[in-house]
């Protein structure tokens, strides 16, 4: 029997094969292949509980013993003197492994073990979460004894210990096969659970500094260096920093870490499962849907290779009682206009009364001007593609875009000239083999969790990590990165000078290596020259280029046009040919002139240019200036809202369409490797997809948008891209960039990005993980701290004409000096709806405390 790897994420290379016996059977494996792998290829199953493939070979439980004989040098096959670990024993030529299956001393080596692990095991299987799934239970009953020959009392720990707000650890259950610190080094690189002590008194834990000697702790060289992931505080003010700790409740063998929102909640053989994709990032994670009764009680992680693996964020992992939220719409309501144009209160409604309105509304709203169409980031590629042909076929109009943020004509020039119609471009495997990646405009952990994963994986094998930011974060430390220091606004004058000699102080000659990867992330826009530069820089270098947005459905709504100078597939706006195309796949005429982005349109709503706005799932605190948004829609004439929950936008819509969310649906996430990742509908339901209420829509309006069913929307996707767009793509964009603000006593330019766990609607109803989230903190240099007469620990207030946001102060180190850093949407720091300002603008920064005059300098 020959046996090769699966592992597709390297090139085809010539295999050294290695021949060996296992149970009777010779087989030929990859060199360096672990006999436990070996086995499982040629179909034999061995027990273990430390083995994990994604893990390094700790052989920590001895559950996988088996007996091996290897030839001497003069090819006599001799025994072992002991059973060996399987998991961390590579096969060898000529080598003869008998497993418990084919050996009497596997077995009885296999018992002991399990004889052991069971000594001091509570008997609370009845009530342990893990129960039913359990590999435990099943290699208890499979490779141990039939009765226990242990009549002493079984040791006991107070339970649970919390190691967070979300992850509760029952240690007598814990059997020491330490996946989960292991998983805590080697993959996440925090330090929020730990292996302390040693002999009887080993047991995991949280990170104890004091347990494992770091805390004061000295050498003859000097102070210890603490670990690499020192844990950071969370919102509780507890030492605790991970966005990955529930990966370690879905690994762990027995049910010594349990989730608590799901604790004691369900049996694993009552639920259904379903397998879905994550929609709260664009990295398309697949998850496996756990429900009972029409609600879902867990997500876990599903396998996928070549996306996520085996983990998730615990974002994706926890955040989904969003979806079943107390102002879940559930029908349709309607506003009510008295005779002088008053707007009354929102009622019920049927979906005949709000359809009819919505058409006539609508159609109203175009004869006054036109109609805005503002999709938002969440939609499936189903969604957006009927958004997009509902604006140019049904509307007749360009004015659309999709991107409720920060945003420019600039960024809008670069996804149609390099994102829109490239297809499968740069890949997370990618990313793995780079000999380099730059970072620009994007915290992966923060804003792509998986990616960071990814990336951290590819650093341990050697890839260097480069990043133009304002300091290095947590993240990018555990990454051993390189800091490109930059202030917000600046980041064009760092590429440029990437691009021209590689030097400016820093080694980053390994981006003009062969395979370097250069990322970029949505914050860009707001940074004048930055898209341009990226692209100068990836010519020059000869290294890829990717876009990694922060929402789950804006690299779909590239590419199904929802930008103002976009049609699907790349297809310019303005291009005869490219409109003619799409207009033979739908079967009407389409607008020419490219029409206003997020911006102009919320400016047209309020000076009544615009005649009304059909609105998806927009959330107006994302918005430069919220305000302004809220004053917009207020003077529009007429507002369609279609949403999942109740919110700004309804509140000031004429009629809201009620729409299902993910886990009620069927649809596609277009990642931003440019994949297509499909899922199907979780529970059963009479919600309507996007696609669903536009296409009924569209039919009171007279016109067919093909999209009534989930098949059907798909199909016309297909459709829509059947024939590839080979004519010219929009040039490139060539922004220059601006000058940088002079700063003034008492003012710092801001620089703000959004945390993975904040105030985001996204993450409502998780009380346990909100725990889990970093502590907003307002980041200064030393020198620019000492400046404002602020130290480390005190309070800072930092202001615009429009407000004040006050946090503790983070002194932190090698930290552009005149730059102060916020979290943009945490308690306590919403910056754009507190201050109207966005990155690269001048704030006031004083002591808290200190009054308006000393603030405003």
């Amino acid at each position: 029997m020959t046996v090769t790897s699966n592992d597709t994420s390297t090139e085809a290379a010539p295999v050294e094969l290695v021949t060996f016996t296992i149970d009777g059977t010779e087989v030929s494996v990859p060199k360096g292949t672990l006999i436990i792998r070996a086995a499982e290829q040629a179909g034999i199953q061995i027990p273990r509980f430390c083995d994990h493939p994604l893990l390094a070979p700790a052989g920590a439980c001895r559950q996988c013993l088996v007996e091996v004989a290897m030839p001497d040098r003069e090819g006599n096959v001799r025994p072992m003197p002991k059973p060996q670990a399987s998991c961390t024993m590579t096969v060898a030529p000529g080598m003869v492994v008998k497993t418990q299956h084919t050996s009497a001393v596997a077995d009885k080596a296999q018992q002991g073990v399990m004889e052991l692990l069971l000594m001091n095991h509570p008997l609370d299987c009845p009530v342990c979460d893990k129960g039913g799934e359990c590999p435990l239970q099943n290699q208890a009953m499979s490779n141990g004894r039939t009765d226990s020959r242990f009549v002493d009392v079984k040791r006991t720990f107070p339970k649970p210990i919390a190691l967070s707000t979300q992850i509760l650890l029952d240690r007598e259950r814990c059997v020491l096969c330490q996946r989960c610190t292991r998983f805590s080094e080697e993959i996440a690189g925090d330090s929020f659970i730990a292996l302390q002590d040693r002999g009887a008194h080993q047991q995991i834990g949280r990170f104890d500094e004091d347990v494992l000697g770091f805390a004061g702790a000295e050498s003859s060289t000097g102070p210890v260096d603490r670990p690499v992931g020192e844990a950071a505080t969370d919102s509780s003010g507890r030492p605790f920093s991970s966005y990955y700790s529930g990966n370690t409740v879905q690994i762990c063998p027995v049910g010594a870490l349990t989730g608590a929102g799901y604790r004691f909640r369900s049996r694993p053989f009552d639920l259904v499962s379903t397998e879905s994709i994550a929609e709260h990032d664009a990295c398309g994670s697949a998850i496996r849907i756990d429900h009972r009764r029409g609600q879902v009680l867990r997500r876990l992680s599903g396998e996928d290779p070549v996306v996520n693996e085996e983990w998730i964020t615990d974002k994706d992992r926890f955040a989904f009682t969003w979806q079943t939220a107390p102002d879940r719409l559930t029908t349709p309501l309607v506003r009510d206009r008295a005779a002088d144009g008053t707007r009354g209160e929102l009622r019920p409604a049927s979906w005949v009364e709000a359809l009819e309105v919505a058409a006539a509304g609508l159609t109203a709203a175009r004869q006054a001007g036109g109609v805005g169409v503002l999709p938002g980031g969440r939609l499936t590629v189903e969604d957006a593609f009927a958004w997009s042909r509902f604006a140019r076929a049904v509307l007749g109009t360009n004015d659309v875009d999709q991107r409720v943020r920060v945003h420019s004509a600039e960024e809008a020039a670069f996804l149609a000239h390099a994102v829109a119609g490239t297809g499968v471009g740069v890949t997370f495997g990618d990313l793995e083999k780079a000999p380099a990646v730059l970072l620009v405009g994007l915290e992966a952990e923060e804003e792509a969790g998986v990616t960071y994963l990814r990336l951290r994986k590819a650093a341990r094998k050697g890839t260097q990590v480069f990043s133009v930011a304002p300091y290095a974060t947590r993240g990018l430390i555990r990454l051993d990165g390189t800091l490109l220091p930059a202030a917000p606004g600046t980041e064009a004058e760092w590429l440029d000078s990437l691009s021209g000699d590689l030097t400016r102080g820093v080694d980053a000659s390994a981006l003009a290596q062969p395979g370097a990867v250069i990322l970029v992330g949505e914050r860009l826009a707001g940074s004048p020259g930055a898209y341009a530069a990226a692209l100068r820089l990836a010519e020059a270098t000869g290294a890829r280029l990717a876009w990694i947005p922060r929402r789950a459905g804006e690299r779909g709504g590239v590419e199904a046009g929802l930008l103002p100078g976009l049609l699907p597939g790349g297809r310019p706006v303005a291009d005869a040919a490219a409109r003619a195309q799409v207009a033979q796949a739908w079967g009407a005429e389409l607008p020419a002139e490219p029409g206003r982005d997020t911006a102009g349109i919320l400016a047209a709503l309020a000076s009544g240019a615009l005649g009304g706005a059909l609105v998806g799932g927009v959330e107006l605190t994302d918005l430069p200036d919220p305000a302004a948004a809220r004053a917009a829609l207020d003077a529009a004439g007429f507002v369609v809202s279609l949403e999942v929950r109740a919110s700004e936008v309804t509140e000031r819509a004429d009629v809201v369409l009620p729409v299902a969310p993910p886990v009620e649906r069927a649809g596609s996430y277009w990642n931003w490797e440019g994949r297509v990742r499909s899922f199907g509908a979780a529970l059963e339901s009479n919600a309507l997809p996007d696609h669903r209420v536009l296409h009924v829509l569209a039919q009171q309006l007279g016109a067919d948008l093909q999209s009534g069913t989930p098949a059907e929307a798909h199909l016309g996707v297909a459709l829509t891209q059947r024939e590839a767009w080979v004519g010219g793509r929009v040039a490139a964009p060539s922004a220059a960039q601006t000058a940088a603000p002079q700063v003034g006593p008492g003012q710092a330019v801001l620089a703000t990005w959004r945390l993975q766990l904040d105030a985001g609607r996204g993450q409502d109803g998780e009380q346990f993980l909100a725990g889990t989230a970093k502590q907003p903190v307002a980041r200064l240099s030393a020198a620019t701290a000492e400046g404002f007469g602020v130290a480390d620990g005190g309070r800072v207030a930092v202001s615009t004409a429009r407000g004040t946001v006050e946090l503790p102060v983070a002194v932190t180190d090698g930290m552009v000096d005149g730059v102060v850093w916020l979290p943009l949407n945490s308690v306590g720091s919403r910056v754009h709806a507190t201050l109207g300002a966005v990155a690269g603008d001048l704030v006031a920064v004083a002591p808290a405390g200190a009054n308006e005059s000393e603030r405003q300098g």
